[in-house]
């Protein structure tokens, strides 16, 4: 079991419970999958690019990323019908748990100009999504070897059913948001 996992059964859940008035351990608030994405469209002049994001994507995650395809094409964007426009890996269980794990502890404290986590990024079912400026944030990648910078595009996808459960979800796991200024 992994910090992240434990920490959620012996802490967080008897919170949640709490604070949200659920009567059911099951009934609480959980991270389903976390979605780890970057976008090639300069791909279409570089064809390196996308090997190159695959291979950093691969190491960040420890999972081969899936190419997202263009679904139809746009002439002003010089975009063609399955054109390759993007990567994206899928992080379920332990990998989840890990990739949860560095990104709290490691990849946001290393964050250049860091102030916290802004409350912006929830959908109305309580998932969050945020964006990585530079994929040399995370310890996996060494600045020295990589051609060019990329950003990525992290989802944890939830159980929560507002934005507010979802927030306290997140907190409760140690994900620094910024002080809400009244």
């Amino acid at each position: 079991m992994t910090i992240v996992a434990r920490h959620y059964e012996k802490a967080v859940v008897p919170k949640l419970m709490e604070e949200l008035g659920v009567k059911h351990p099951l009934a609480v608030p959980r991270v389903q999958k976390v979605v780890v994405s970057s976008g090639v469209g300069r791909a279409r002049e570089d064809p390196k690019l996308l090997e190159e994001v695959s291979a950093t994507l691969a190491q960040i995650t420890g999972q081969k990323p899936k190419i997202t395809l263009a679904r139809k094409a746009i002439a002003s964007f010089k975009l063609r019908q399955g054109t390759p426009i993007g990567l994206m890996v899928t992080l379920r269980g332990k990998r989840m748990a890990d990739f949860l794990q560095r990104l709290i502890h490691v990849v946001l404290p290393r964050t250049r100009d860091f102030k916290g986590l802004s409350s912006a990024g929830f959908d109305e079912q309580g998932n969050y999504s945020l964006g990585v400026r530079e994929q040399i944030v995370f310890p996996e990648i060494s600045a020295d070897k990589i051609a060019s910078l990329h950003g990525l595009e992290i989802t944890m996808e939830t159980t929560a059913k507002s934005p507010a459960e979802g927030k306290a979800l997140l907190l409760a796991l140690g994900f620094p948001f910024k002080k809400e200024e009244s």
